[in-house]
C-alpha cells in the first residue's frame, strides 16, 4: 500500500481520523472532523486514573493533574481576574506545576505564554512587556533573576523555599483544592479558532518573536502525529513493538520548547502516556529513568540522543524498554539513524521536521523506512501542504534545491505584535520557512541549509545577533 492510499483509507468518511475541508482564518484547510474542539476537550475526554506525570519520588494521575487544574483555574479567575485572551506566562523548571498551570491558563479561555526559562533577566522582561501578561508563574530562580526589575505585572511563585513579597502557588492552591469535592473547571466559552498559546522563538535579528497559535491549531497537529503512526503501520504492515506496560515517554527537553510541550506533553492525552520529568539532562540519569519506569517513548536533539547512544555502548545496557526514539529540532546525520537501530535492543528510529510556527508538524520518517533514507526528514503532515520554491515564490521541480515553504491548518496565527514581520514571512499565502531543502523523487524532503545564518543549541534555534550581543555585554563587563 502506498502512503497516499493509506492516508485516504484512514482519513475517509466515517473514520475516526477522517478529514474535511474548513475555512481557517478565510482560506481553505483540511482538519479532522472528529478532533477535540479546544485543550479543554481534550483535558477533560482524557481523564483517568493512569499515571500522568512523575518527578522524582511525585507521581500524579490524569485525574489528579486535572482536579489540580480545576483549582488553580478558580484562583486564577476569582483573585487575579483572569478572562478570555489575557495572557498568563509560565517560566520555570520541567516541573508538575508547569503542567498544571498549562492546563488551567488554557482551559479558561487564556493564553498561555510559555517563556524561555533559559533567558537572562533582561529577555525575561522583554517577554513579560512584549506579550502584556497579566500574571507570571514561576519559580524562585526566575524571580532571582528579576529582582533588580519593576515588573509590569503579577507574579505567582511555584516550590519557592525562602521568605518572599510575592503570592505562593501552594497558599493559592490550598484556597480552592478539596480532595472530598473537587471543583469543576471554570465555565469559559472557548472556539477552536481562539488563540491559545504564544512560544518565543529566535529569528536571524533583533528579539525573539512570539508565535501565537489557536487550539485548532494544536490540535490539528497532534492528530496529525496520531495519523502518520497509524499509515507507517499500514504501508509496513506491522505494528510497534508491543510494551508490556503503560506507554512512557522520559521528558528531557524543555517544555517551552514546541518539541517538549506539544509532541511530548500534549500528545500523552491521547495515548495515555506516562510521563517522566527530568530538570538538567544528566545520559547516567536517563538511562537509570528508562529502566526504572519503563520508558517506551524517547524524542530529543540529536546532541542528547548521541549521547544515550555513547552510554548504552559503554554500558552493554541497550535500553531495552525504549520502542521508538525520536529526533528533530537538528539534523542527525545517517550514521546517528543506524547507530539508534544497532544500538538499542528495540527501538526504532524516527525523527521530522517542523517549526514553532507549524506546531511542531512538518514531515516524518520512521523505523525501515528511515534507514532506508537516513538523510530525510519524511513526508508532508496530512493537514499541511508543502513545497519548495525560488526567491520569486515559483515552485521547483524534484532534486531542485530552494525554500521550503509550507501552508495548512496548525500554522500560527500571527507574531505578536508584529504586523510587518507576519506579512514578510508569507509570499502568496505560503509560509517562508527559511529552509533551504529539496524533495526526491518519492516527494521526501531534505533540508540542506538555512537562508539565514542561524546557532542551534539543544534543537533550540538562536539569532546570531543574539550571540554577538552577548559577547559584547561578556566583553564590555
Amino acid at each position: 500500500m502506498h502512503r497516499h492510499q493509506a492516508l485516504e483509507k484512514l482519513s475517509a468518511k466515517g473514520m475516526p481520523l477522517e478529514l474535511h475541508d474548513i475555512l481557517v482564518y478565510g482560506k481553505p484547510r483540511r482538519a479532522f472532523k472528529n478532533a477535540p474542539q479546544s485543550l479543554r476537550a481534550l483535558f477533560q475526554e482524557n481523564r483517568s486514573d493512569a499515571t500522568f506525570v512523575v518527578v522524582g519520588k511525585e507521581r500524579y494521575t490524569f485525574n489528579q493533574t486535572w482536579h489540580e487544574a480545576c483549582a488553580i483555574g478558580h484562583g486564577l479567575v476569582k483573585e487575579y481576574e483572569i478572562m478570555s485572551g489575557d495572557r498568563v506566562g509560565i517560566c520555570m523548571c520541567n516541573f508538575p506545576e508547569w503542567i498544571v498551570a498549562f492546563q488551567a491558563i488554557t482551559s479558561i479561555g487564556a493564553i498561555a505564554v510559555a517563556m524561555n526559562s533559559l533567558w537572562q533577566a533582561d529577555e525575561l522582561k522583554y517577554g513579560l512587556d512584549d506579550s502584556g501578561c497579566k500574571l507570571l508563574i514561576c519559580d524562585q530562580e526566575r524571580i532571582d533573576l528579576l529582582s533588580s526589575y519593576i515588573l509590569p505585572c503579577e507574579i505567582l511563585v511555584v516550590r519557592s523555599d525562602v521568605h518572599s513579597e510575592y503570592h505562593q502557588w501552594q497558599d493559592l492552591r490550598l484556597r480552592y483544592i478539596n480532595h472530598s469535592t473537587y471543583l469543576e473547571m471554570p465555565d469559559a466559552k472557548i472556539q477552536r479558532i481562539d488563540d491559545t498559546i504564544i512560544l518565543y522563538t529566535s529569528g536571524s535579528t533583533g528579539r525573539p518573536k512570539g508565535v501565537i497559535s489557536s487550539h485548532l491549531a494544536i490540535v490539528s497537529a497532534l492528530l496529525s502525529w496520531e495519523i502518520a503512526l497509524q499509515i507507517w503501520q499500514l504501508i509496513r504492515e506491522k505494528r510497534l513493538p508491543k510494551s508490556t506496560s503503560q506507554p512512557a515517554s522520559l521528558l528531557a527537553v524543555p517544555l517551552f520548547h514546541a518539541t517538549g510541550c506539544h509532541a511530548i506533553f500534549l500528545a500523552a492525552f491521547r495515548s495515555q502516556t506516562k510521563l517522566v520529568l527530568t530538570r538538567k539532562w544528566d545520559p547516567l540519569e536517563a538511562a537509570k529513568l528508562i529502566n526504572n519506569e519503563c520508558i517506551s517513548t524517547f524524542i530529543a536533539p540529536a546532541a542528547m540522543t548521541e549521547d544515550l547512544i555513547y552510554h548504552a555502548k559503554i554500558s552493554g545496557n541497550k535500553l531495552s524498554s525504549l520502542l521508538s526514539v525520536g529526533g528533530g529540532g537538528a539534523a542527525r546525520a545517517p550514521e546517528q539513524v543506524k547507530n539508534i537501530d544497532a544500538t538499542f535492543a528495540r527501538a526504532l528510529p524516527n525523527t521530522g521536521w517542523g517549526m514553532t510556527e507549524t506546531n511542531s508538524i512538518g514531515t516524518a520518517i520512521a523505523g525501515e523506512n528511515y534507514l532506508e533514507k537516513p538523510d530525510s526528514s519524511g513526508l508532508t503532515a496530512a493537514v499541511l501542504d508543502k513545497r519548495i520554491a525560488n526567491e520569486q515564490g515559483r515552485t521547483l521541480k524534484p532534486r531542485t534545491r530552494g525554500e521550503v515553504q509550507v501552508r495548512g491548518t496548525s500554522m500560527f496565527r500571527c507574531y505578536w505584535n508584529k504586523p510587518k514581520a507576519t506579512a514578510d514571512a508569507y509570499i502568496d499565502n505560503w509560509f517562508r520557512t527559511g529552509d533551504i531543502g529539496y524533495l526526491d523523487d518519492d516527494g521526501y524532503l531534505l533540508v540542506v541549509d538555512r537562508l539565514k545564518d542561524m546557532v542551534i543549541r539543544g534543537g533550540e534555534n538562536i539569532g546570531c545577533g543574539e550571540v554577538e550581543a552577548a559577547i559584547l555585554t561578556s566583553c564590555s563587563s
